[in-house]
């Protein structure tokens, strides 16, 4: 949280300039998937939303922080181990992180409306839940094990992405985080986020 604080005087400065800012709201689609120890996962899809600020400093260039609520994570498919009575059984496991995250993008407009943006990202954790659909002995499984203690509470991550604003408020825009930072808290663990967005917003 410390780390984040930096970033305050910066967004102080900007609106202090005179700059023009608009705020708005956004939201849309995720596609998720872990990387490291979790080489064989597929992407898992789930969605966004929050608010920003627009702080355009300059013609063609513009800050914009965001405080987004993000649903992440991964899935598979494949044996696990169950008990000593059961053994292995096939299963459908998806790994169900839930972020407050908080991107802090620097907007370039090469031409009026169209954007190309970048910047860095911290993330909080808010839980992670490990969900497992089986059948064993007869009995259909469906549970969510609670495993936020085994991943750290901040992530780092980079974007990058494209957008578009449109006269009457309107805008929409693709990105991608790099995940940058380990989120295991394992010894010898590894594992990183990695997200594709797309989605819409609107400018008050």
């Amino acid at each position: 949280m410390k780390k984040c604080l930096f970033f305050i005087p910066l967004l102080a400065f900007a609106i202090n300039t005179n700059a023009q800012t608009k705020f708005g709201a956004k939201a849309g689609l995720n596609v998720s998937n872990l990387s490291g120890d979790n080489q064989n996962a597929d992407a898992k899809v789930g969605f966004h939303i929050g608010g920003y600020a627009n702080i355009k400093f300059a013609e063609k260039f513009a800050f914009q922080p965001e405080l987004l609520y993000s649903t992440q994570g991964a899935k598979e498919s494949g044996e696990i181990y169950v008990n000593e009575q059961i053994g292995n059984v096939n299963a459908d496991v998806k790994y169900k992180l839930d972020y407050i995250n908080v991107p802090l993008m620097f907007k370039f407009y090469p031409t009026q409306g169209f954007n190309i943006e970048a910047g860095p990202q911290v993330g909080f954790l808010v839980s992670y839940k490990l969900n497992v659909k089986t059948t064993a002995l007869g009995q259909k499984i469906d549970e969510d094990v609670d495993m936020k203690d085994y991943l750290k509470s901040i992530d780092f991550g980079l974007n990058i992405g494209l957008g578009y604003e449109f006269s009457n408020g309107l805008n929409a825009g693709a990105r991608y985080n790099f995940g940058l930072s380990n989120i295991s808290d394992e010894n010898g663990g590894d594992i990183k986020n990695s997200v594709f967005s797309v989605g819409l917003g609107y400018s008050f």
